[in-house]
């Protein structure tokens, strides 16, 4: 017989009974029963219920034991009987009768249980992350990423992709966050950054002739913490394609989602086709460039309604009417609650009104209402008896803001939110570029490698605000999974679009020459798109927090609290890299 198993602790059935057999794995749980000590026997695969009787060895040694101990067990199969299945176990039909225990680890007192979620805070379970990934939810969440990452290297080959690597030490690049940087010690003064992603050595793969390339790629930029957003480093599902316009890039990329929500989202309906939807309806309509379409509510602008109005909350800014129907039976605390909510998102307040049996409007605002005003909005919004309208006031982008949230939060109130599906859509026809508000100066709103629609005449001939980017974003239940575009290939327009940012031609060839000399090489056509591994097994795992999906994550300050890490660096070390320290004063 093996050293350690002849058996997992997952694979034992009746059809095991009368079966000498050795397992080993963790001391899950104990409870002793009239005597009788029952045990539940842990390891990767599953569970296995002990039974020690009394005045045995066996008794003896695991009663002493604390959980989480890990040891090995000797002894028979036998039948659980009909009264005693435990349904909810694989194993449930059979225990094993031990005749013989080794501790081959002993377990120190536990910071937390291991067998139920006890609430213990981040922090802790960070600092245990070892213990943590023991739980159960822990363990199945890591299994599901294993999962979907196989799924995804064995779907992206069948759709012709190949799998390449790319460097880790390379130079710094302008993704739009902090590098991390890597002192040369061969070369003094100097730094490697590792990489935010692999965006131009993908792209230069295309100008070397490589078609279909993917790669589960590190990631790491220096960025605060969000629910959806590790600090320190990510991975992504990194796609490029040569010989290609948008639509080319959706088809596989959407057949993927598709399938691995499918197989892996238990149950839950994937809509298909995505939906395109251009920036600025989704802003209008959404309040959103990620909008969660399970919302089934939908934005008005009605900014024209009140031009020239007497009423002071609403003249001269842009305003937002949200129609919810089915809500006449709703009390006053609905609409409160739905206000002190949009105060929660920066709103100083939310006016609606309510819909009566012959159209007539009541509510606080009712009043400032003239019947043209009542008239118009009936017709815009479909009013009908039943509905409230909520409306928003002031800036486009805090309106947008605020208003996109209370769509979210009234539909899922008013039972206009559907559950159990995965809602996709891609966001097209982004802004090439945007204002600074204090400057005034014109920068790129998004990826500025993109190819400008309409190409270098677009950017001869208009208004650098109005020219739009082949650019876009694949959003699933208001989770943005990724960026992606139709790569400027070609230097000329490369150049002109970055001096509309602001750019010389001499700062941008310096930046950028490894990928502008190859491009003058011949470059085909190509674009690509990164979805992030992390946030698609979060979605999976109906998990609201990314470093729940992640083995070893950072905590919020970007700390590993389990091996120490950042770390300083002794003198001698500093010496060998050639770098001295400089910490800042108090303040």
């Amino acid at each position: 017989m093996h050293r350690y198993r002849s058996h997992t602790c997952g694979e034992l059935r009746a059809s095991d009974v009368g079966t000498d057999v050795r397992l080993s794995g963790w001391l899950h749980n104990r409870r002793d029963l009239g005597g009788i000590l029952f045990i539940d026997l842990r390891d990767h695969y599953g569970i296995t219920q002990l039974v020690a009787r009394p005045g045995t060895e066996a008794y003896e040694a695991l009663d002493k034991l604390s959980k989480e101990t890990v040891v090995r067990v000797d002894g028979k199969v036998v039948s659980r009987g009909a009264d005693n299945v435990n349904a909810e176990l694989p194993t449930g039909e059979v225990e094993v009768e031990v005749g013989v225990v080794e501790v081959l680890g002993a377990a120190a007192p536990l910071p937390f249980t291991i067998n139920a979620e006890d609430g213990v805070n981040e922090e802790r379970r960070l600092e245990y992350r070892f213990l943590d990934l023991r739980r159960e939810r822990m363990h199945r969440n890591i299994l599901l990423r294993t999962s979907v990452i196989s799924a995804i290297r064995h779907k992206m080959t069948a759709l012709g992709f190949n799998e390449m690597a790319t460097p880790i030490l390379s130079a710094t690049s302008p993704e739009g966050a902090r590098d991390f940087v890597v002192p040369s010690r061969l070369n003094p003064g100097k730094f490697y950054a590792l990489p935010q992603a692999p965006q131009q050595f993908k792209q230069l793969l295309m100008v070397s002739g490589f078609d279909r390339y993917f790669q589960i790629a590190p990631c790491f930029r220096d960025e605060d913490a969000r629910a959806d957003r590790s600090p320190g480093e990510f991975y992504q599902l990194d796609v490029e394609m040569s010989f290609v316009e948008q639509e080319d890039v959706f088809q596989p990329i959407e057949k993927l989602m598709t399938e691995l929500f499918e197989e892996f989202g238990g149950g839950r309906h994937v809509t298909s086709p995505f939906p395109r939807i251009p920036f600025r309806e989704a802003m209008l309509k959404y309040g959103s460039d990620k909008p969660d379409l399970r919302a089934q509510l939908e934005l008005v602008d009605i900014t024209d309604v009140f031009e020239g109005s007497e009423f002071k909350a609403f003249a001269g800014k842009h305003v937002r009417a949200l129609a919810v129907p089915d809500v006449s039976a709703q009390p006053r605390k609905f609409f409160d609650q739905l206000g002190d909510y949009a105060v929660s998102q920066g709103a100083k307040g939310l006016a609606w009104v309510r819909v009566g049996e012959e159209g007539s409007l009541t509510g606080p605002i009712a009043k400032f209402l003239t019947e043209a005003n009542v008239a118009e909005l009936t017709k815009r919004l479909s009013l009908a008896p039943g509905h409230a309208v909520f409306f928003g006031a002031g800036e486009f982008d805090e309106v947008s803001k605020i208003m996109g949230a209370v769509r979210v939060e009234a539909a899922k109130r008013a039972g206009h939110f559907e559950e159990n599906v995965f809602r996709f859509c891609w966001i097209v026809d982004f802004p090439m570029y945007e204002k600074d508000e204090d400057t005034g100066a014109i920068d790129f709103s998004h990826n500025p490698f993109s190819m400008p629609q309409g190409g270098l005449e677009a950017l001869e001939t208009q208004d650098p605000l109005d020219i739009l980017g082949w650019q876009y974003d694949i959003v699933c239940n208001g989770v943005e999974l990724s960026s992606g575009a139709i790569r400027n290939h070609e230097p000329e327009i490369m150049l002109k679009a970055f001096e509309i940012a602001g750019y010389d031609r001499e700062t941008v060839e310096e930046k950028f020459a490894g990928m502008l000399r190859a491009f003058r090489f011949g470059a085909p056509p190509h674009g690509g798109i990164a979805p992030g591994v992390d946030r698609i097994v979060m979605l999976l795992a109906d998990e609201p927090n990314i470093r729940e999906t992640i083995a070893f994550p950072l905590n919020g300050n970007a700390q590993d609290l389990m091996m120490g890490a950042p770390t300083e660096l002794d003198e001698a070390r500093l010496r060998e890299l050639n770098i001295s320290v400089r910490k800042p004063q108090p303040k």
